[in-house]
C-alpha cells in the first residue's frame, strides 16, 4: 500500500513540508516491514518429519546417537529439532526453559492474572485485572486483540479436551463458555458471587468443575449448564481444583491447608493430604494419572503418588509463597513453578530426577508468577504476573548454561553481606514503587534491601556483584549530586539579581 499526502493547500499544490512529510512515510512503512524477532517452529517440524525415518522409535542407545550431535556453535541452531523429537529417548534439558524470548505489555495495561494457548498454540491468550482478554501472536509476539470480557478480575481460564470451547471466570462469581474464534456463548452466576479460582473439565468433557471462596466445590453439567453437585468439607476458601485426566476423581487445595480428593458420583470425600502448614495455592496431575503435584504458601512443593497414597518427595527451592506450576506437556518428569517474588524454577522429579531445581531463573519478573502455560510443542513457556508483563520463554542457545545450576554452585560458596551508604538519597535507590532498586537486582543478580532507618543499602551476593551493585549506585548518586549543584549554580543569579 503506497502512501499518500494529505497535506495541501487550497491550489491542491504541495507545501512546503512536502518533502518532510514523504520521508516520514518512507520511515513509517521502513517501521512497519521492520523483520521482529520471533520463534519459529515450523522449521524443527520440518527437520522432526525428515528425519524419523532414519531414527528408531524405542529407548536403545542407538536412538540417542543416530541423531545429529549438536555442537555449543550459534550455526547449529538451524539443526534443532523440537522436543517431541527426543521423546523416544528422552533428553530433558530441552525443556528448561531459561532464555527469555520476549516481553509483552498492553497499553494501559494491569496485572495478567491468568493465560492460555489457543488449540494448535498459534496465539496467546491473556487475562488481566480489569476482565479483558489480550490476544498475542505464539511466533512473531505481537499484539493482535483486546477486547471486554468480564465486568471484574478474571481468576482462570480452562480449555476443553476437545478444544471446541473455553472457560473462563471472575471475581464476581461469573462464569462464562467460549468458542475457539473467542465468541460469548452462554454464561451462569454461581458461588454465590464469591471469586471462582480455578476451573477443570472431566474427561469427557461432558462436565466441568469449580472452585471459590464460599469454601465449595461445585460440579456443572456441560450441555444444561445446571449445577449438579456441591461438595462441602473444606474449612476456608478453596483456592484451586483440577479433575483427573482420565478417571472420575477431583483434587481441590484451600486455604484450610488440606488438599482433598472427591468422588464427584457420590458427592463424597474420598482422602485429605494434611502435607502442607499453609494455603494451598495450586494443584496439577500429571498426564500418567499416577502423580498429583501440589504447591502451597509455605514454600513447598509437594509430589504424591496416589496408588499408594504416599508423598514422594518435598521440594524446597522457593524462598516466597509458591503462586503458580505447570506440567511439562511432553516430559511427564518435568515441571515449572513460579513464586511471588518473580522466581522461575524447573524441576525434574521422578527415579532419575533431583529434589533440587535444575534450572533457576532468579528474577523472571519482578512480582508474583500468577500463571504458567506451556506451549503444546514444548518449546517454550509464558508467564503471567503481577508486573503487568507477559513473558515468553524458550530453549537456550546452544553453548549457553543461562539458570544451570553450576552457576549457582560456584556462587553460593561466595556469598558475601555488605552495606553502602546512601544518606539523603535513599528515594533515588528506591526507586518509583521500587522499579529501581528491584531493576538493579535482576541486572546484577543479587539481593539488595533498603534500610530507611539507618539510611544504608544492604547487598547480599559474591564480591564481584557486590563491586558492580557499589559502582552503579556510586554513579547514580554521583549523577544525581552534580544536577542538584547545576540547579543550584543555575538559582543563584536570579536570586540576588
Amino acid at each position: 500500500m503506497s502512501f499518500v499526502p494529505n497535506n495541501r493547500n487550497k491550489h491542491n499544490g504541495p507545501t512546503a513540508q512536502g518533502p518532510t512529510d514523504a520521508a516520514d512515510a518512507e520511515q513509517q512503512a521502513a517501521e512497519r516491514n521492520l523483520k521482529r524477532k520471533c520463534i519459529d517452529f515450523h522449521n524443527p517440524a520440518v527437520i522432526d518429519l525428515t528425519q524419523r525415518l532414519y531414527r528408531k522409535t524405542c529407548r536403545s542407545s542407538y536412538m540417542r546417537f543416530s541423531a545429529d550431535y549438536l555442537q555449543p556453535n550459534s550455526s547449529f541452531l538451524r539443526l534443532m529439532g523440537m522436543p517431541l523429537s527426543t521423546v523416544a529417548a528422552p533428553n530433558v534439558s530441552e525443556a528448561y526453559l531459561t532464555h527469555l524470548a520476549h516481553v509483552t505489555r498492553a497499553k494501559n495495561s494491569t496485572p495478567v492474572m491468568c493465560l492460555s494457548w489457543t488449540p494448535g498454540g498459534r496465539r496467546l491468550l491473556t487475562g488481566n485485572q480489569e476482565g479483558e482478554f489480550t490476544l498475542w501472536d505464539g511466533i512473531t509476539f505481537g499484539f493482535e486483540l483486546i477486547m471486554s470480557a468480564h465486568d471484574t478480575s478474571f481468576r482462570c481460564m480452562a480449555w476443553s479436551h476437545n478444544r471446541n470451547y473455553l472457560l473462563t471466570s471472575d471475581a464476581g462469581g461469573n462464569i462464562k463458555y467460549w468458542s475457539p474464534s473467542i465468541a460469548p456463548v452462554k454464561e451462569l452466576d454461581s458461588h454465590n458471587a464469591q471469586p471462582i479460582h480455578s476451573l477443570s473439565f472431566a474427561p469427557g468433557d461432558t462436565k466441568f468443575v469449580s472452585c471459590g471462596d464460599d469454601a465449595t466445590v461445585r460440579v456443572f453439567d456441560w450441555a444444561t449448564i445446571s449445577e449438579e453437585r456441591v461438595l462441602e468439607g473444606h474449612g476456608w476458601d478453596v483456592k484451586c481444583v483440577q479433575w483427573h485426566p482420565r478417571s472420575s476423581l477431583i483434587c481441590s487445595g484451600s486455604k484450610d491447608n488440606l488438599v482433598k480428593l472427591w468422588d464427584p458420583r457420590a458427592g463424597s470425600n474420598l482422602s485429605t493430604l494434611y502435607g502442607h502448614k499453609n494455603t494451598v495455592t495450586k494443584v496439577a496431575w500429571n498426564d500418567n494419572g499416577n502423580w498429583l503435584l501440589t504447591a502451597s504458601r509455605d514454600q513447598l512443593i509437594k509430589v504424591y503418588d496416589i496408588r499408594a497414597m504416599k508423598e514422594l518427595c518435598s521440594l524446597k527451592g522457593h524462598n516466597k509463597e509458591v503462586t503458580s506450576i505447570a506440567w511439562h506437556p511432553l516430559f511427564e518428569s518435568v515441571f515449572a513453578s513460579g513464586g511471588m517474588d518473580g522466581t522461575l524454577l524447573y524441576w525434574n522429579v521422578g527415579p532419575k530426577g533431583s529434589d533440587d531445581p535444575v534450572a533457576r531463573v532468579p528474577f523472571a519478573h519482578d512480582m508474583a508468577i500468577w500463571d504458567l502455560a506451556w506451549h503444546p510443542c514444548g518449546h517454550m513457556l509464558a508467564t503471567a504476573s503481577n508486573d503487568r508483563q507477559t513473558k515468553f520463554w524458550a530453549r537456550n542457545r546452544l553453548g549457553s548454561i543461562s539458570g544451570m545450576p553450576q552457576d549457582n554452585k560456584e556462587s553460593s560458596s561466595e556469598i558475601l553481606h555488605d552495606e553502602m551508604e546512601l544518606g539523603n538519597h535513599v528515594g533515588i535507590v528506591i526507586g518509583k514503587r521500587g522499579a529501581t532498586i528491584i531493576s538493579m537486582q535482576r541486572s546484577s543478580g543479587t539481593k539488595m534491601h533498603v534500610d530507611q532507618v539507618r539510611r544504608v543499602l544492604q547487598i547480599e551476593g559474591t564480591a564481584k556483584q557486590i563491586e558492580n551493585v557499589k559502582k552503579r549506585v556510586g554513579a547514580l548518586l554521583d549523577r544525581v549530586s552534580n544536577d542538584n549543584s547545576r540547579d543550584g549554580m543555575d538559582l543563584a543569579p536570579t536570586m540576588f539579581s
